[in-house]
């Protein structure tokens, strides 16, 4: 195991790190726009409050209003991006928590803009959205949001509070990556480090079995000593949103957390108990397959991740990875292929290892700067797909904002993975395209059953149908605590994977994994995405050009249009269970061939 990945990051070469200056030069012009920011945010309010009564004085304001936001999201974007890097940073994290206080009170000093604009009738807002196409959508998403409002005063308390309601998430993240200690583990008489990002980018995946299950059990044990704290901070996260879901006259939290999403709760369900029934079946033979290749006596939790040929899978380097890229994009065109390859000129990427690191993947995307994208780079062929899935973030987020409007460039987070998703179905058909052996083809299909596939489908799927029963305690005025929290997952997980995998000591824990569960409603939106994705995917390998300009176009459209319509613009009617099924018959008919080269190779 290399020594790079438990890195201070002191200790990293810069030319692993993204590049934050694209933002701010430095840390003077960062200073400078803190300043700006709250002198342009009094400007705001001594100019518009009270004075929001007809369509030229509201988009005036609107537009100033975006100004400020825009400089406020590259500010936060700034300090976030610095303390995600390291969290043991104890002054980044205190910028960090600075710039949200400094965000509340913006926020709640300018929430009178939404509460005047609500107050008006509904035609005049109506009137105000036709004289624009940069606010259009936003003001109607107002009308919307009139039912559900509160007392004025009631919101600019609510955003003032706004650090302390998002403290769960904080704290959460500050156990698991700053307070949580991993010891060493010692197999066949060599030492291996331990950490966070070292067992969820490497030791999960480790082909050698005592290894894997030695750390899978050593990691269960470190996490067991926190889980406790870490279920009274998703306690207190779940009773923060049932009491403002009931506060705002919501029906339930589901359709409180469904209502930004803009989708009902026939689409949230459908995707959850399609895929815990019609899918699993898929997923216990291909776990079947890994231990006959394997040998193993049984298959556990902890051997689910391991790869199907680990001898066959090629190393990658960081400038090698840049020609997988530019092969599978080349498909959507040359226009968008060469955005996305500025990446490694520009230095989007932050490939680096390193202690206190955030884990798994993000891309962020402050308004007008292009995209910074975090991993941690192992060398493994699984990175590309990672790299194109986020790259797949960037490229949309980036087309959305040459389009739209800061408030309209954001899809609904149901659709949000699609574009990232998709790409990753890209490199597959560019890898299978490269090679006619089967071994070649088997490990392509492979990867991308146990990598895109089993992540969205399978790991966040999972995440989605535990989170469901959880919020149902809740619902019910319940709370919840962790043998209580291990109760659920641990029966999640059997009813997936019914007796064909053991279940063993430490999966339990797997909810104590995962920061998707302070972001409402988002786990499921996994395979939602890849489900839009595959049937578009399936478009442009039979129809080529049009479906890629249909594509290109629901890019472009960003946060202008329901999850609903944009699958549209595509070519996906997801109001039917048609598209999901057509996914899962495709991953059933990719298991098979899987199946049959190995056969083939035996």
């Amino acid at each position: 195991m290399s020594t790079e990945n438990m890195k201070k990051r002191s200790e990293v070469k810069e030319s692993l790190k993204w590049d934050l200056t694209r933002i701010f030069a430095d840390e003077e012009e960062f200073n400078k726009t803190v300043k700006q920011i709250k002198n342009k945010s009094s400007h705001i309010v001594e100019k518009y409050r009270g004075k929001l009564d007809n369509p030229e004085v509201v988009l005036n304001c609107l537009q100033d209003y975006e100004n400020l936001m825009i400089a406020g999201y590259h500010v936060y974007t700034y300090a976030h991006l610095s303390a995600s890097v390291d969290e043991t940073d104890q002054k980044r994290q205190e910028r960090l928590n600075n710039i949200k206080m400094l965000f509340s009170q913006i926020s709640s000093s300018t929430s009178f803009i939404e509460s005047e604009i609500m107050e008006l009738d509904n035609n005049l807002i109506e009137k105000t959205a036709e004289q624009t196409e940069d606010y259009k959508v936003y003001l109607q998403d107002l009308i919307r949001k009139k039912e559900y409002r509160l007392d004025p005063e009631v919101e600019k308390t609510l955003s003032a509070l706004s650090p302390v309601l998002q403290a769960p998430q904080s704290i959460y993240n500050q156990t698991k990556l700053a307070d949580l200690e991993f010891e060493s583990f010692n197999v066949g008489g060599e030492e291996y480090p331990l950490s966070f990002v070292l067992f969820e980018n490497e030791y999960q995946m480790e082909p050698d079995n005592e290894i894997r299950r030695t750390a899978f059990k050593k990691f269960s044990e470190s996490l067991r000593d926190y889980q406790n704290t870490m279920a009274a901070s998703y306690n207190t996260q779940l009773q923060k949103e049932k009491i403002i879901s009931d506060m705002r006259g919501y029906d339930d939290i589901f359709e409180y957390l469904l209502f930004e999403q803009k989708v009902d709760r026939d689409l949230y369900d459908r995707q959850i108990d399609l895929i815990m029934e019609h899918l699993a079946p898929h997923m216990r033979r291909y776990a079947g397959l890994l231990k006959k290749v394997y040998g193993l006596d049984k298959m556990t939790y902890a051997d689910l991740k391991i790869p199907l040929d680990p001898d066959f899978e090629p190393e990658v380097t960081v400038e090698k990875s840049k020609e997988y890229v530019a092969g599978a994009l080349s498909v959507l065109g040359d226009e968008y292929r060469d955005l996305v390859l500025d990446s490694y000129e520009e230095r989007w990427v932050d490939f680096a290892q390193n202690k206190g690191k955030s884990t798994g993947g993000f891309c962020s995307t402050p308004y007008g700067k292009k995209s910074f994208i975090l991993l941690s780079w192992t060398g493994l062929m699984s990175q590309v797909f990672t790299l194109v899935h986020e790259l797949g973030h960037a490229g949309h987020f980036i087309l959305s904002q040459e389009h739209n409007s800061l408030f309209e460039d954001r899809p609904s987070s149901y659709f949000v993975e699609a574009p990232s998703t998709i790409n990753e179905l890209l490199l597959t058909n560019y890898l299978i395209e490269q090679k006619e052996d089967p071994r070649f083809q088997r490990w392509v299909l492979a990867t991308m059953i146990g990598n895109t596939y089993f992540h969205n489908f399978v790991t966040h799927l999972l995440e989605a149908a535990y989170q469901r029963e959880v919020y149902k305690i809740i619902e019910r005025g319940e709370s919840i605590s962790a043998p209580r929290l291990n109760k659920l997952k641990r029966q999640v997980l059997e009813d997936f994977w019914g007796t064909d995998i053991e279940i063993n000591e430490g999966a339990e824990l797997t909810w104590m994994r995962q920061p998707h569960y302070y972001m409402g409603l988002y786990s499921y939106t996994y395979s939602a995405g890849l489900t839009i994705a595959t049937v578009v995917n399936q478009r442009i390998q039979q129809q080529g050009e049009p479906a890629v300009k249909d594509w290109l176009e629901v890019l472009k459209a960003g946060g202008s249009k329901t999850p609903v319509e944009l699958a549209k613009m595509a070519g996906v009617d997801i109001t039917t269970d048609k598209p999901l099924k057509n996914s899962i018959s495709f991953i059933g008919n990719t298991v098979d061939k899987i199946i049959q080269l190995t056969e083939q190779l035996a």
